[in-house]
Formats: structure tokens, C-alpha cells, sequence
């Protein structure tokens, strides 16, 4: 991928990790028990409080591909960008077994995928600094245990709670893979763009 692909992967993704604590704290709200309740209080927390939040970790990211604060913050381009934060806010909303799987759909996924992405940064892109990097860096270890934390939620669902959970992953499995499939299209028209300006 170019670094400009990788810029507006940067930008529209922003959004989802920027509503990541409301679509928690949306799946806290419908928790009808306290100590279950705290497990996700935790994972809020963690996703939002303080400097380090997670929203900011990856705004320094957005940063060190070279992109402009500002400009990170304005309204998604991608349709499948808004797809993705208005499903995730459908199924965090609806109820607190969907929610919750929505919510591990995307947690199990992170540690390795970040492990990789860390990896292909710094190979491809000779992307070092620990700044630009910290996103990924705090989501191998994190998302690790908060995975494993949902998935003890998860089994104490009722058997109907669970069926309604498993309907959700998969839904929030494709929002995921939907969001790739517009980056997939962005990457596919500027390396046809490239072709065109070449045979010119």
C-alpha cells in the first residue's frame, strides 16, 4: 500500500476508534449486574481515560503517517466507514448479549492483528518511533485480557442470550471486513490511477 492509502486508512478508521468507548460504555448501560458491570467499567476506562486514551494513541498515529490533526477529525469519507460506526451502534445498542459480542468480535482479533501491523510498519515503512506505534503496542497486550474477559461474559449468557450473541459476531464480523473491502476499492483506484498517468 502507498502512504497515501495508508493516510485515509488512517483517517476513516479514526472514527471507529473514536466511538469505541460510547459503544462500551452503550453495552455497560444495559449490564443488569454490578460486578459484570465493572469488568466492562475497566475496559471503558482503559479505551478513554486520561492522555494515553485510545482515541489519541491513534490520532498519533494518523500523525506519524502525516496527516493533519484536523483533518483527521472531519466527517468519514468512505461509506463503508459510517456503515461500520452505525452498525457497531446498532448492535451495542439493541442489547447487552449483542453488544457484547459485537464487542468481542472485535477484541479477539486485535492482539494479533496489531502484533502484525506493528511488523509490517516497521518493515515496509521503516516506521520505528514508539509514538506513531503505541497504538498497536498497547492493543497486543490489552485486548488480550479484555478478550478473554468478554468471552467469561459471554458464557454466562442464557441459551437464547447466546444465540442472539453468535447473530451479532457475525454481523459485526462483516461490518469489519465491509469497512476493508472500501479501503480494499480505495487502494485498487490509485493504483489504477498510477497505471493510467504511466501509459500517458
Amino acid at each position: 500500500l502507498s502512504r497515501g492509502t495508508l493516510q485515509i486508512y488512517a483517517k476513516e478508521y479514526y472514527h471507529h476508534v473514536a466511538a469505541f468507548p460510547r459503544y462500551i460504555s452503550a453495552i455497560h448501560s444495559q449490564c443488569p449486574d454490578l460486578s459484570k458491570r465493572q469488568i466492562l467499567l475497566g475496559n471503558l476506562n482503559e479505551e478513554e481515560q486520561g492522555e494515553e486514551n485510545h482515541p489519541e494513541l491513534w490520532m498519533r498515529f494518523a500523525e506519524g503517517l502525516g496527516c493533519d490533526r484536523q483533518d483527521v477529525q472531519e466527517p468519514p469519507q468512505l461509506k463503508e466507514t459510517t456503515q461500520l460506526v452505525e452498525g457497531y451502534f446498532d448492535l451495542t445498542r439493541v442489547g447487552y448479549a449483542s453488544g457484547l459480542a459485537a464487542l468481542y468480535a472485535y477484541e479477539r482479533q486485535t492482539p494479533e492483528i496489531s502484533h502484525s501491523k506493528i511488523e509490517g510498519l516497521e518493515t515496509f515503512y521503516g516506521i520505528t518511533d514508539s509514538r506513531t506505534l503505541n497504538f498497536f503496542h498497547v492493543h497486543e497486550t490489552a485486548d488480550e485480557w479484555h478478550s478473554q474477559e468478554c468471552a467469561a461474559l459471554l458464557e454466562d449468557l442464557s441459551d437464547e442470550e447466546k444465540l442472539q450473541a453468535h447473530q451479532a459476531a457475525l454481523k459485526a464480523s462483516s461490518l469489519l471486513w465491509t469497512f476493508l473491502d472500501g479501503m480494499e476499492a480505495v487502494h485498487k483506484r490509485e493504483f489504477s490511477q498510477k497505471e493510467a498517468c504511466f501509459v500517458q
